[in-house]
């Protein structure tokens, strides 16, 4: 059997490491896993699956990767501002706006016709916080703060995409990312060019020691909360639905407010012999709220919500105890 090739750019990230998974599960795939950051060939080829180092901001690196018959090529390598220390705007625009021109061009050349990329939801944060369901076609971007250069970065390879779609038949498909909750191996993350604890993990560990746990601000704003899972069916019936094109947002459609959020972890979490106590600090700051509409991906991709909020924590709990990242540690 003739099985469609998939290469996955990004393959060494969190997000990526589930893709290939569930991809080389499936077996109707031959994947090709490219990455820059973490890399163990011997990871790969224990497990069968073609390796290739990449920078996609190096046009010569695409030489050595495989061209013939592929089918799609997933492009989630990016540098967010959560992985950097300081700041360094040219590093955005060398990784996502070159590399994806890179990336393209590789695609033309060997007469590929399907790309899915992953954009920031940063495209349309001017409309966070009004309590509308962003729409798939919207756009209201940030032009101030240390994400700025970084979504702009973002839709520049977003224009490139749909230049390369009108002029080459390069099928697009973007899915426009909120925050993407998984289990992974990194607790931490930069905050305007500082370190600091991911929330959601900080919080999660709280309840695991049975700490004491605040909720600031108002507890009933409320955000779309999306498991890395359920973002994956979404590239993986995009992979199969060629009539697929266009902006996607990732989502659930479902608003969680910070109250439900926080409950939640509690519940799965804590030990029923020390339950975390909780306290509200309304003078505090709020978290953010945004809320997607998600009809377009069930309408085309047929998606469906398999983890809503409390099924999500579920599973992260068990994933907590797999092996699923070791390669990457």
């Amino acid at each position: 059997m003739n099985r469609k090739k998939i290469i996955v750019i990004g393959a060494t990230g969190e997000t990526g490491t589930y893709l290939v998974d569930e991809l080389v599960a499936n077996n109707e795939y031959e994947v090709i896993a490219c990455g820059y950051n973490n890399v163990k060939p011997d990871y790969y080829k224990k497990r069968g699956i073609q390796f290739a180092r990449l920078d996609i901001t190096k046009s010569s690196d695409f030489l050595d990767i495989p061209s013939d018959n592929v089918d799609t090529v997933v492009l989630l390598s990016g540098y967010m501002p959560a992985r950097m220390k300081g700041y360094h705007p040219q590093k955005y625009l060398d990784v996502h706006t070159t590399g994806t021109l890179n990336t393209l061009e590789y695609c033309r050349r060997n007469n590929i016709k399907n790309l899915i990329f992953a954009q920031s939801h940063s495209d349309v944060a001017g409309y966070w916080n009004t309590g509308r369901f962003i729409k798939d076609d919207d756009y209201f971007p940030i032009r101030i703060g240390d994400h700025a250069v970084y979504i702009i970065s973002k839709n520049a390879a977003v224009d490139l995409i749909k230049h390369y779609q009108l002029e080459f038949g390069i099928r697009g498909v973007i899915f426009r990312l909120p925050t993407i909750y998984c289990y992974g191996p990194y607790n931490d993350m930069y905050v305007n060019g500082k370190l600091s604890y991911v929330p959601y993990r900080k919080v999660i560990q709280k309840a695991l020691n049975g700490e004491s746990i605040e909720i600031w601000g108002d507890p009933k704003v409320a955000k779309d909360i999306v498991y890395v899972k359920d973002f994956i069916q979404m590239i993986i019936n995009a992979i199969k639905t060629h009539e697929a094109t266009g902006m996607f947002n990732v989502g659930t459609g479902i608003a969680t407010t910070l109250e439900e959020q926080i409950l939640g972890i509690v519940d799965v979490f804590s030990p029923k012999s020390k339950r975390s106590k909780i306290s509200y600090q309304p003078e505090k700051k709020s978290q953010v709220s945004y809320l997607y509409d998600v009809s377009k991906a069930k309408n085309i991709l047929k998606y469906q919500v398999n983890y809503p909020y409390l099924k999500m924590l579920e599973d992260i709990k068990i994933e907590m105890g797999s092996s699923r990242f070791n390669h990457l540690m």
